[in-house]
């Protein structure tokens, strides 16, 4: 049913996961490791450290930030 596809940031897991070989836990912690920092710095992290790419590197922080409601 298309109603339970994933939408959002969450839709891109699975290929950050197979992309990155990393599960998207160990993403988010090394988010939260960071924080406090604003999301396009986090994000920057993710690009500059991890070598991930933007769109991936956004959706992870913005998913973060959400879970964490900030």
């Amino acid at each position: 049913m298309a109603d339970d596809q994933i939408k959002g940031p969450a839709a891109y897991f699975p290929s950050i996961e197979k992309t990155y070989g990393r599960p998207i836990a160990e993403w988010k912690a090394l988010v939260r490791a960071a924080m406090p920092a604003r999301h396009m710095e986090l994000v920057a992290m993710l690009k500059s450290e991890h070598g991930m790419g933007h769109g991936y590197a956004n959706a992870v922080v913005a998913h973060t930030l959400a879970e964490d409601g900030q």
